[in-house]
This record gives structure tokens, C-alpha cells and sequence, in this order.
């Protein structure tokens, strides 16, 4: 990993916490000092990265009659050494840190899936839904096409659509986007308006006070 590419990562790494604006924590001080200490780094490798292509372009093309002193010379490789070190430590830091946050994502991730899969069941059981009729509305809810459900559960086309139609009329709905918008709704805690015109407002109205 470059230097360039580790000051990149470590300093969008560093700089999520400053929104954090819980009491008694430090929002910015930390973020900053982790900052500062990535750009020391990215100067000081960038400098003797230079200093080394002066000192050979200068060998090559006899720009230099004098080379450098030997103490110059070891204190470059010194600091070049010490660079690396510090660019292998916070490219480390910034590795553990994504593993970190990819495992919390995924733990969410497992988390919503949980509830959205026991908000299925709690509604399939209030309906009524028959094992077959569960089926259905699972892959239904998944986006499947109606051919591609009567492929999976080796019936016909009709039987999924009559399936399909006794869900919709079991759940209060009419189209498959407005049973998916039943799960939607209670996932998010948001009420869907009601409509003064047309029958899908009333439709989703009716179907929640048959629901409670």
C-alpha cells in the first residue's frame, strides 16, 4: 500500500467520528490528531522520496559534484525506514478498522433481515395463508415473476396467479407492489396518507383496520 493510498484511507476513516456529537465524548479533537499524524507521515515519506530521486537523478546525470555526507545519507535512510514502519502501522490500523465496521454490517444487515422475516410470519399467520400461499408470497415479496414461482414449486402459472389472488384478497390488497409496501410501511414506522381519490388509499385503509 502506498503512502498516498494510506493517508487516503486512514484520513475518511478518521474523519468519521467528528459528526459524533454524544455527550462526553470527543468529537473532533481525536479525529483531528489522527489526521495530523497521517499527513506528518504522508510529508515526511513524500520528502525522502524526493530526496532519494534528487540524490540518484544527481549520480546519473552529474548534477552534483559533491555527493551527500554519509550522516546525511544514513539519517535519509533512517527516516525513510521510520516512514515505512508508520505507513505499515496505520495502513494495519485502517485494515482492522474496515473489518470492524464490514462485521457490524453485516450484523445489521443479519439483524434486519431477522425482523423483516418475523414481520413475514406474524402477517402470513394473521391472514390465514396456507403453507402453499406462504410459498408464494415469499418469492412474490422476493420479485419473482409469476413463470419463474410456478417453475420453483413445479405448478402451473394459473395456480400461482389464483394463489396470488387469494393472498391479495386475504391481505386486503389488490397488486403485489402494494403488498410489498405492507412490510415496507411497518418496517419504517410510516403511515401511509390517505388518499381522497381512487381505491388503493382506501384498499390499504381498510386492510390495516382489518389487520388490527
Amino acid at each position: 500500500m502506498t503512502a498516498a493510498a494510506i493517508a487516503v484511507t486512514v484520513v475518511e476513516t478518521a474523519a468519521g467520528p467528528m459528526t459524533d456529537r454524544r455527550p462526553g465524548r470527543p468529537s473532533g479533537r481525536k479525529s483531528w490528531r489522527g489526521i495530523v499524524i497521517v499527513l506528518a507521515v504522508f510529508a515526511m515519506q513524500t520528502s525522502l522520496t524526493i530526496v532519494f530521486i534528487y540524490d540518484i537523478l544527481a549520480s546519473i546525470l552529474g548534477l552534483r559534484s559533491t555527493p551527500i555526507s554519509w550522516q546525511a545519507r544514513e539519517f535519509v535512510e533512517m527516516g525513510a525506514a521510520l516512514g515505512l514502519v508508520l505507513g505499515f502501522a496505520l495502513g494495519a490500523y485502517a485494515w482492522r478498522k474496515a473489518l470492524i465496521e464490514a462485521r457490524q454490517a453485516r450484523q445489521h444487515l443479519a439483524r434486519a433481515q431477522t425482523a423483516f422475516s418475523d414481520l413475514m410470519s406474524d402477517r402470513f399467520g394473521d391472514w390465514g395463508l396456507t403453507p402453499a400461499e406462504r410459498d408464494v408470497a415469499l418469492f412474490a415479496i422476493k420479485g419473482l415473476s409469476t413463470a419463474e414461482i410456478a417453475a420453483l414449486r413445479g405448478t402451473s402459472e394459473g395456480t400461482v396467479k389464483a394463489q396470488s389472488n387469494a393472498i391479495y384478497r386475504k391481505a386486503g390488497v389488490s397488486s403485489r407492489s402494494q403488498l410489498l409496501s405492507l412490510f415496507i410501511e411497518d418496517l419504517i414506522g410510516e403511515t401511509e396518507p390517505h388518499s381522497t381519490g381512487g381505491n388503493d388509499g382506501g384498499t390499504a385503509v381498510q386492510s390495516r383496520a382489518s389487520a388490527a
